[in-house]
């Protein structure tokens, strides 16, 4: 991600894609986790289990395409 500044200078924004998909594993858990489920502590069980199923899926499929080059 570039973020554009005055002039010629660029700052480049890029963080780790192991954060990116802990905050995007986060937001997805959360508004499913709300929508899907009434009660405050089914929600927040909903929430964790779901946060752990895409951040476990994101590292398992990771590894298991490391060896193949783009």
């Amino acid at each position: 991600m570039t973020w554009g500044s005055a002039g010629n200078e660029r700052t480049h924004l890029m963080a780790s894609h192991l954060l990116v998909m802990l905050v995007f594993a986060a937001l997805v858990s959360l508004v499913f986790a709300v929508l899907l489920k009434d009660e405050p502590v089914e929600q927040v069980r909903l929430g964790g289990l779901l946060f752990g199923a895409f951040v476990g899926t994101g590292v398992v499929l990771g590894w298991i395409l490391f060896p193949f080059p783009l």
